[in-house]
């Protein structure tokens, strides 16, 4: 008997696919950097990971089609700011197309120019390592070079297309 070293066509439409994904409660974060020409580039992600503890290294992933790809994937830097539950509409601002995302937004500077936004519940500012070319997004391991965090912050959540805070069982 052989195997095969493929695997099955989908037996789901992209947006069964989509809203199973959607059933798996997630952190919400802003990714930021700074283009070689000095344009501040941010979206929210939430499509965020650890990898490892040594060396710290952590991932994202990104849609190719994303109009940030070309900053984000030669840049040296970005960082992966977690948002704090006051921060949803930070996130939704972020998420949005053709507007200033950047207006009045308070960010100090971050390695590589990498804006590190107030207030977030942890920020991660890395070194753009390496990426990897999976399907219709490119996966971004980053090399942790600083790391803060608010230890009392509450987390904003991403659940189901909707957002969230925690609440202790």
């Amino acid at each position: 008997m052989t195997t095969s070293r493929r695997a099955k066509p989908p037996s789901f439409s992209t947006e069964e696919f989509r809203n199973a994904l959607g059933m798996f409660a997630t952190g919400v974060t802003i990714v930021t950097a700074r283009s070689a020409e000095g344009v501040l580039v941010g979206l929210t992600a939430n499509s965020f990971n650890s990898v490892s503890l040594e060396p710290p290294l952590v991932l994202w992933s990104l849609a190719r089609a994303a109009a940030s790809m070309a900053a984000l994937s030669t840049g040296s830097h970005y960082a992966i700011n977690i948002l704090a539950a006051n921060q949803k509409q930070l996130a939704e601002r972020f998420a949005t197309k053709n507007i200033d995302r950047w207006a009045d937004v308070a960010f100090t500077e971050g390695l590589g120019g990498a804006p590190v936004l107030a207030g977030a519940a942890a920020s991660f500012e890395c070194f753009n390592r390496s990426r990897y070319d999976e399907g219709d997004h490119v996966i971004f391991v980053g090399e942790v070079e600083r790391c803060t965090h608010n230890a009392g912050a509450s987390p904003l959540l991403f659940h189901g297309g909707r957002f969230y805070t925690e609440h202790p069982l």
